[in-house]
């Protein structure tokens, strides 16, 4: 019976774990990502646009074997198909950490260490590696990848926390508030939950275009990632406080709440010390659930060019080249899709963790 038990528990445990891991991975990528990028995104190669994905190399051309991967330098042979030839003639080995263009780690000292390159492409002296080639203006497509990952990763959670904690500031105002049928408390219940309702009828994606166009076309990322959470903000909280309100109204006919008021415990004590606790699991889903959508949202506004500008990058005006069905014409599709591979990831994860808190026994 126990060994039953333990293999339900496992079962019930592996898409919290698997969500973790995914969530903890992007997170990761995001704080990291100028390290991880093996060149600064804004950095253009003029002879080397559409350059396909670098090939690792273990046998030279006289056939013998390397224990560290090396790639050869290429040159553009044909600018109307875009062809690359290899120069065979010399390898450049792979390297970790080795140093690279500059960059400011979270406002610190600049730093110039990147995770994996090839030693002397800063300065010319060596090809540089790309390894999922390159965009129309020479740019790395991986290291816009990674750096994309922080923005986009950034507006969503921030948004999707900040319309949380106001929805359930406004639910447990309206369920406290409308529980035990107090006239005087009465009003606050009905025009903060019909203010909800209102607010739930607005298609979002057309209102966040519509916020969007009152605002300047071109703005800084940091300005542009304070607009869409302030959006987000204003259009999320609904959802969460209808929820809010649902549970503290249930859990204020509970007894162990009962007991606390006839105690004399103030509202605020007994929302902070036992509705809150007990209802904490289904508004944690709840948020999970929001989270998808936001970031969905950011994307669509990067893909229609009312987003995040270039040359800054995110998963949206990524995925926007991609769009270009000439270039999905070239032999490797599957590069110019990797922004929706990220984003497919990160939503399975997303998913994956609320299933999981879900349907993890009390």
């Amino acid at each position: 019976m126990k060994k039953a038990e333990r293999l339900i528990l496992s079962r019930r445990r592996w898409p919290l774990v698997a969500g973790g891991i995914v969530v903890s991975l992007f997170c990761l990528i995001a704080a990291c990502a100028d390290f991880l990028a093996p060149y600064d995104y804004r950095v253009q190669s003029r002879r080397e646009p559409f350059a396909p994905p670098a090939t690792l190399h273990f046998f030279d051309a006289q056939g013998r074997w390397h224990a560290r991967p090396f790639i050869y330098a290429r040159r553009l042979v044909d600018p109307l198909r875009r062809n690359y030839e290899e120069d065979r003639e010399r390898t450049y080995p792979l390297e970790f950490f080795v140093r690279g263009d500059h960059y400011k780690p979270f406002g610190l000292p600049a730093a110039n260490w990147h995770l994996f390159g090839i030693a002397g492409a800063a300065n010319g002296d060596s090809p540089r590696i790309y390894l999922l080639g390159t965009d129309a203006f020479g740019r790395d497509r991986l290291s816009r990848l990674l750096v994309a990952t922080r923005f986009s990763l950034l507006v969503g959670p921030i948004g999707t926390l900040l319309s949380a904690l106001l929805g359930i500031l406004i639910g447990c105002l309206a369920g406290y508030a409308g529980r035990a049928g107090n006239a005087r408390l009465n009003w606050m219940d009905v025009v903060l939950m019909r203010s909800a309702d209102a607010m739930m009828a607005l298609p979002d994606l057309v209102l966040i275009l519509a916020v969007r166009a009152a605002f300047p076309l071109e703005l800084p990322p940091a300005r542009a990632a304070l607009l869409l959470i302030c959006i987000f903000v204003a259009l999320g909280w609904a959802e969460m406080a209808r929820l809010t309100r649902g549970l503290v109204m249930e859990l204020c006919e509970r007894e162990f709440v009962m007991a606390a008021v006839s105690v004399g415990l103030s509202p605020v004590q007994v929302l902070w010390r036992h509705i809150l606790p007990n209802s904490a699991r289904p508004l944690v889903v709840q948020t999970l659930l929001m989270l998808p959508a936001f970031l969905l949202s950011e994307t669509a506004l990067s893909f229609l060019g009312v987003g995040l500008q270039e040359p800054e990058p995110s998963w949206g005006n990524l995925l926007a080249a991609a769009a270009d069905v000439s270039l999905l014409e070239r032999e490797h599709v599957w590069v110019m899709l990797t922004p929706a591979l990220a984003i497919t990831l990160f939503v399975l994860g997303v998913r994956l963790l609320g299933a999981g808190l879900e349907s993890r026994p009390e």
